[in-house]
């Protein structure tokens, strides 16, 4: 029997603990069809029930405090991040302040479209759209020059690191809230960044407004994304694989 109200939380292993290092492809056999996988797109998954009461609950809270003026702890579709307006110096100065890092220091914004980005990038190089289509895993791109965000967040260059979440509760938070959200580490500068939320330290989950309760549980160990720089020619830099 399905309930309408319960809503899939996915917890994701990565395959490429289970395959020899030197494999790079999953070969699955179903009845007469043989189907190749790149081996880290594949994800086993469990679902657990989450209502989507309490999911939409935790949407409108953090988007409560977004809107004040706060900053909040939530889960990304890397490493738990803390975030806030991204069009808000003042808040984007409490994160730098909290992280304790110098605001010569950019950091990359999360939007939940790739229709949204000629509202924050003032030209988007041709190249962005292909990648941002076929990337197979989470993919931060610099842009040259960003626009309609607060100016503490873009880089000394004015560029600007953006990337198109397609994590449910961000991408979600994003859609509801109708703006960027600062997405940073969410660490003290010069520690190293929690691959969980277990591991991220008192002293940050004490410095926000509003932790998500989405996703806490998970033991599963996240990664960064992959960064790279876009010039307006198309030229690409690879910053982070």
């Amino acid at each position: 029997m399905c309930n309408k109200n319960l809503y899939p939380l996915v917890i994701a292993f990565d395959l490429r603990y289970f395959y020899p290092k030197n494999e790079d492809r999953l070969h699955l056999s179903i009845g007469k069809r043989k189907i190749i996988f790149p081996c880290h797109c594949i994800r086993f998954a469990l679902s657990l029930p989450v209502t989507m009461e309490n999911f939409n609950e935790d949407i409108q809270c953090a988007c409560d405090v977004l809107k004040k003026g706060g900053i909040i702890l939530y889960p990304t579709d890397t490493i738990w991040g803390i975030g806030c307006d991204a069009t808000n110096e003042e808040a984007v100065r409490r994160i730098f302040n909290l992280k304790q890092r110098a605001d010569q220091k950019a950091m990359l914004v999360l939007i939940d479209s790739s229709a949204k980005l000629n509202t924050y990038v003032s030209e988007v190089p041709d190249m962005a759209w292909d990648l941002t289509e076929l990337a197979e895993k989470p993919l931060t791109i610099i842009y040259p020059e960003g626009k309609n965000l607060a100016q503490n967040l873009l880089g000394e260059d004015h560029s600007i690191g953006i990337r198109i979440t397609n994590e449910p509760f961000s991408q979600k938070l994003c859609e509801r809230f109708r703006k960027p959200l600062v997405s940073t580490s969410a660490n003290i500068s010069g520690q190293l960044s929690p691959s969980s939320f277990d591991e991220i330290s008192e002293e940050v989950k004490s410095g926000v407004d509003y932790i998500v309760k989405y996703r806490r549980n998970e033991k599963i160990k996240s990664k960064p994304s992959g960064i790279i720089r876009l010039g307006i020619d198309n030229s690409i830099q690879i910053i982070r694989k």
